[in-house]
């Protein structure tokens, strides 16, 4: 069991790669908080979890408050005792070019993306520091690390910020026992690629620049996770993962 007697605390878990993420997480020994504000589908997840013996706890959480993050620090700490692992999952997109692009739509992509992953590491840093020993996985995206016609302007300058902001995390926080990592996906088969694939061509042409030539996995990118989450990578910090089929190589 790769994270035995480890706790994760995933935000974005209800749906999706957290959603995924949780369940391969337990599954690999974990006890898992899934954070979200989707309640409904958390819930679901973990009395599922429940049947199968796993540990899990489902918290109510805004990642863009940081008194949300505090009270699902709180309730998790107090119910699994610390949390080893953070992976700052949660995250949102949206269609369109720069001119296309709202002010509202604009601050709530940032707001969500970059903002989010920088209340939930200050949030659990304290704790983490404390116990001299942690690893922070933060899901950017493949586009926050090119330029391209074929995603959102906003949410790619999101996940830029994602990016360098982990490797931040990783040099500062070195000296306490703490890694940071982030993580690149690239089409991966899940609601958000759903919901941004409406406009005609757009997942054609994201397609026809990936070597492998087909959509992801959430399960692949959850390995990922494993890894960079588990003491498999504990000289790994302040690298990027890159899971996009090749989209980058190119």
């Amino acid at each position: 069991m790769r994270m035995e007697n480890k706790v994760v605390l995933i935000s974005g878990a209800s749906r999706g790669l957290g959603a995924t993420q949780a369940k391969m997480l337990a599954n690999e020994g974990a006890s898992v908080i899934v954070g979200d504000i989707l309640e409904a589908e958390g819930n679901m997840i973990v009395e599922q979890m429940a049947t199968e013996n796993k540990h899990a706890l489902f918290v109510y959480l805004d990642v863009t408050k940081s008194s949300s993050w505090n009270e699902c620090m709180t309730k998790s700490i107090n119910r699994f005792g610390k949390v080893d692992v953070l992976i700052n999952n949660a995250g949102i997109s949206a269609t369109g070019d720069i001119l296309g692009t709202s002010e509202e739509t604009w601050d709530r992509i940032m707001e969500v993306n970059a903002k989010g992953v920088f209340l939930g590491t200050r949030a659990v840093l304290p704790h983490m520091i404390n116990r001299r020993t942690g690893s922070i996985v933060n899901i950017s995206s493949q586009m926050g690390l090119v330029g391209t016609d074929t995603s959102n302007p906003a949410y790619q300058a999101s996940k830029a910020a994602v990016h360098i902001f982990t490797k931040s995390t990783a040099v500062r926080h070195a000296k306490d026992g703490i890694r940071a990592n982030s993580i690149h996906p690239g089409p991966i088969k899940t609601p958000m690629l759903d919901e941004t694939s409406i406009e005609p061509g757009r997942l054609e042409k994201v397609l026809s620049g990936v070597p492998l030539n087909r959509i992801g996995t959430p399960a692949e990118v959850g390995y990922g996770v494993i890894f960079l989450a588990s003491d498999e990578s504990s000289y790994i910090t302040g690298s990027a993962l890159i899971i996009d089929g090749g989209y980058l190589a190119r």
